[in-house]
């Protein structure tokens, strides 16, 4: 039987920061948001390990993921990105990062912040996510989607109830929390806790 996420991550070098800080914590932070949805299309056909230890790469090869600085990259850039050995060397995924963040820009000036955008819609499930992110950005399928969502506190599942992680996180009252005690019902069908093997 395979390890869960919330049994194997911990003690480990980069999943267990991950894992023990951020993994289904909440933000507010453009930023933030923007840097795992970013990484999340990026470890499409990879391992989540690849891309924390490229994490740093990213994030300077992105300036830090400022959005508005994404969204004004021009062909250099692109070119840039694509030579640069420290992240994900694909067109496809580059293309897609530079045009999110564009379409990021423009969500900010309709509910004015990525996250008020997000929040414009929640509480949805999985499915209907999944739906919305295909309408509005490129290369967000239904595992990409999820992920970010669940990573963020959108959608349920980042840690089983007995891990010591959730209790923190409960604390901070992540959107699917608020959702379920206000009578959501959309989520029976998630699991509380990862139980894919950690790669």
């Amino acid at each position: 039987m395979s390890l869960t996420y919330c049994d194997a991550a911990p003690g480990h070098a980069h999943h267990g920061p991950y894992h023990d800080t951020e993994y289904g914590f909440p933000s507010a932070d453009d930023r933030a948001l923007f840097e795992r949805l970013v990484l999340e299309i990026n470890q499409a056909g990879l391992s989540w390990l690849t891309i924390l230890k490229k994490r740093e790469a990213f994030r300077a090869a992105f300036d830090g993921f400022d959005i508005d600085r994404v969204a004004a990259y021009g062909e250099t850039e692109r070119e840039r990105l694509l030579a640069d050995p420290g992240i994900i060397r694909n067109r496809l995924k580059v293309d897609a990062v530079i045009e999110n963040a564009r379409r990021i820009v423009v969500l900010r000036e309709t509910h004015g912040s990525f996250d008020g955008w997000l929040r414009a819609h929640h509480p949805l499930g999985k499915a209907d996510w999944v739906r919305l992110f295909k309408r509005t950005f490129r290369f967000t399928g239904g595992e990409i989607t999820g992920e970010f969502l669940m990573s963020l506190g959108y959608l349920p599942g980042a840690h089983q109830a007995d891990c010591p992680v959730w209790s923190r996180i409960a604390t901070l009252d992540p959107p699917w929390m608020t959702a379920v005690r206000q009578g959501f019902i959309g989520y029976d069908a998630y699991k509380t806790g990862i139980t894919q093997p950690m790669t």
